[in-house]
């Protein structure tokens, strides 16, 4: 029962998302419809990653960068699949790759009451910044020329 970690493609994504719907702590959105998943993948691609075990994806993130920062989102790990280091190894094998590409600095969203999510991220490596405030805009409907 060896997990594999591979690169994620769009022929993955049903089975992705109903992944990330049953993980808590993942927000989901248009945004993570198939067309703009596939385009996430086409401009960052080999950042992102699906863990198989027994032919299953047990887990999956997503890694891009925007030339200068690198980002993961929506690392999730099937709840029957944790505390086997799938979800370390998920984002050390994104991690690897934005480094490969020239990416020194990686930052996550992490909702503030998703303690276990925290948790996670501090216990492999990554600190809390007080010292940014995360500010959003939604262009939806925003500009109609």
């Amino acid at each position: 029962m060896e997990i594999e970690i591979v690169p994620f493609e769009i022929k993955d994504y049903d089975e992705v998302y109903q992944l990330w719907q049953s993980c808590e702590g993942i927000g989901l959105s248009e945004a993570d419809s198939p067309n703009r998943i596939q385009r996430y993948l086409e401009r960052n691609p080999g950042c992102s990653f699906v863990a198989r075990k027994d032919g299953q994806i047990v887990g999956a993130v997503l890694g891009g960068h925007d030339g200068r920062r690198g980002y993961l989102h929506h690392l999730a790990v099937h709840p029957a699949a944790r505390k086997m280091g799938i979800g370390s190894s998920l984002a050390a094998t994104a991690l690897r790759e934005l480094s490969r590409q020239g990416i020194d600095r990686v930052h996550i969203f992490v909702y503030a009451d998703n303690r276990a999510g925290i948790a996670f991220w501090e216990r492999i490596g990554w600190r809390l910044r007080n010292n940014l405030v995360l500010m959003s805009i939604d262009l939806q409907n925003r500009f109609t020329d």
